[in-house]
């Protein structure tokens, strides 16, 4: 296979940068929180600027956590914003590589396959990615760092160990330097895709470093974590078999639809069903939307974080492929009523639909009233269609007035964060 080479580019305290150019200020020298400052102290900062990482903060800490001696801004998240603000930067990606060539991979985070446009404008790999870097702050005002590497998986982790160690903020690794640099560094979890669980998973037997994997029996491995010990053991020796063309032709075997819900405070049992028949109910008209159906819906219930039991979970079948409100929601809430104990506060609910696919493919049931369910399913319709138009407060039922119910206030979320300015 052909030498590839691969930047990976990082926007800096992404959120927190953004509020401190809209401020006129320096996030490498302001002490400023992404949080939003209407919950509690338990809320989870959304990204912090670097000067108060280099105080030992740690990123995604909580309020409360915060030593009190440090005077800093709080800015609310808004979310739209940082999503403009990414798609402002993508088109500065544009000005170099193809979008065949670009992978988003969040909304900080990109992988850019530059093989073929290093020789074009007569640059290193290491001097495009400076210049891209130069180009986002000089036009956006955001820093960035970068990675680059022989394949994807060295890109991230020169990114995520090397570059934070490097004066321009760039790493460079190639599977020989990433043996000879990398291989003994600790922790285990500095590296892309080695979470605490696999670290936790691999101590008992010595295993406590990259040459220790690489070094380590295979058997032990797989016997360890299966198939994904490949992977393991491939980005040891720094490995990375994928590349961004084979990411952009991956076509999964099947899908699905989910929707998830960390609540504000703990619900007791009827206003978790209610939030439960809220979600469900906007995830049809997703279903609608994308011209889906699905066969069956599986509900997750996490209950309060003081109780100390296991969650909720169990699946419902359908009596057909549907996208009905008719007939997923009375599914969803039996299946609520038969999992979730009623004695228990729900902090957090998560429901999916399973193996979705095109509704053309779908047939109508001999037990079910097809005049119904296309009758239903025009409502549905315009109910997307004016909510489209006017927006999604146009229409609302009338669960979503009663007390405790959340969809008008994630109407105006992204990613369950304030989206306004």
């Amino acid at each position: 296979m052909n030498k590839r080479t691969y930047l990976c580019i990082d926007l800096k305290s992404f959120y927190a940068s953004v509020e401190c150019v809209e401020r006129g200020l320096d996030p490498m020298t302001t002490n400023l929180v992404v949080a939003d400052p209407t919950r509690t102290e338990k809320t989870i900062c959304l990204a912090i600027t670097p000067a108060m990482k280099a105080l030992g903060i740690k990123n995604r800490c909580r309020i409360f956590e915060i030593p009190k001696h440090v005077d800093y801004i709080t800015a609310p998240p808004r979310m739209q914003k940082y999503v403009d603000t990414s798609a402002d930067i993508y088109e500065i990606y544009l000005q170099y590589i193809s979008k065949e060539d670009i992978h988003v991979y969040s909304i900080d985070e990109a992988f850019m396959d530059v093989t073929d446009y290093l020789s074009l404008y007569q640059l290193s790999a290491r001097e495009l990615g400076f210049r891209i870097m130069q180009d986002i702050y000089e036009q956006i005002g955001v820093r960035a760092s970068c990675g680059v590497g022989s394949n994807l998986y060295l890109a991230k982790i020169a990114l995520d160990i090397t570059a934070k160690h490097a004066a321009d903020f760039i790493g460079e690794l190639t599977e020989e330097s990433y043996r000879q640099t990398l291989w003994d560094h600790k922790p285990l979890t500095d590296f892309w895709r080695v979470g605490a669980g696999t670290a936790r998973r691999l101590e008992p037997f010595g295993i406590r470093t990259m040459r220790d994997i690489a070094e380590a029996d295979e058997d032990l491995l797989y016997r360890l974590f299966g198939v994904d010990a490949e992977l393991l053991i491939d980005h040891a020796q720094g490995r990375e078999p994928v590349t961004i063309a084979d990411i952009k032709t991956y076509k999964p075997h099947s899908s699905c639809l989910t929707s998830g819900q960390v609540l504000g405070c703990d619900y007791p049992f009827e206003k978790g069903l209610l939030i439960v028949k809220e979600m469900t109910d906007l995830l049809c008209l997703d279903l609608v939307e994308k011209k889906l159906v699905t066969r069956s819906i599986t509900l997750h219930i996490g209950y309060s974080n003081r109780l100390n039991v296991p969650s909720a979970h169990g699946t419902a079948s359908l009596e057909m492929d549907t996208n009905s409100d008719l007939l997923i929601i009375p599914a969803v809430t039996a299946l609520y009523e038969r999992i979730v104990d009623p004695s228990y506060q729900i902090h957090r609910i998560n429901i999916t639909c399973n193996h979705v696919m095109p509704e053309e493919y779908h047939q109508y049931s001999f037990f079910v009233d097809a005049e119904e369910l296309e009758r239903n399913r025009k409502i549905q319709q315009a109910v997307i269609d004016i909510k489209n138009k006017f927006g999604k407060d146009a229409i609302l039922k009338g669960m979503n007035l009663e007390e405790g119910a959340t969809t008008r206030e994630r109407n105006h979320q992204i990613g369950g964060h304030k989206s306004g300015e």
